[in-house]
């Protein structure tokens, strides 16, 4: 996904205070970006729409084997539209919304993990989630930030849009380009997830 431009963006970094308050869900909806015609960022033979799919697949693994329900809006190379995401995650209640993406921009110094939230429930998963992304890749922290993209502004789950890096940064795309980064990706989210379920 292109960086935000900066109106979008209406929240910068700060400190948040997160919530103790334990979540109740049994359904984790996994949302690979982009797919098919729609490529995302791109950088040489390195797509977008790939590792959001690779990396959802490693995320729906780790979190069967904890007992979670899965759903995935895409399991293949396909393209599916913004409101057809939507429409098919709003089907699931008891249940959060997790879309993975990874970033780019002209700019090739620009590097870092960000997670987008619109809801306030959101804001809290989006705060255990990307905390714990930070922790686990030891990356440049670009913060959980309020933002108006149309899958977390729609849904009627808590969601979040999680930005796993930039394709346009050179130190990143080879990053992104191993198993091992896009693993790293998914165990925190996994993290993050059991995070904000337990409420710590």
């Amino acid at each position: 996904m292109k960086a935000l431009i900066p109106f979008v963006v209406l929240l910068a970094c700060g400190v948040f205070s997160v919530s103790a308050e334990a979540a109740n869900f049994r359904t984790v909806v996994i949302d690979a970006g982009h797919g098919g015609h729609d490529s995302g960022g791109q950088w040489g033979k390195v797509y977008e729409k790939h590792l959001a799919l690779d990396t959802a697949v490693r995320l729906e693994s780790k979190l069967k084997r904890m007992g979670y329900q899965t759903v995935m809006t895409r399991r293949s190379d396909y393209f599916i539209s913004l409101p057809q995401r939507v429409s098919f995650s709003n089907r699931y209640s008891n249940a959060i919304f997790v879309s993975i993406h990874y970033n780019y921009t002209w700019k090739p110094n620009v590097s870092g993990l960000e997670t987008f939230y619109y809801s306030e429930e959101g804001k809290r998963l989006a705060q255990h989630v990307h905390s714990s992304l930070i922790k686990r890749t030891r990356t440049v922290d670009r913060c959980a930030k309020y933002a108006r993209y149309y899958v977390i502004r729609n849904s009627t789950l808590p969601a979040i849009l999680v930005e796993g890096g930039f394709v346009s940064n050179e130190p990143e795309r080879n990053r992104m380009k191993a198993a091992w980064f896009r693993d790293t990706i998914a165990d925190g989210i996994v993290d993050g997830i059991q995070r904000y379920r337990s409420g710590h």
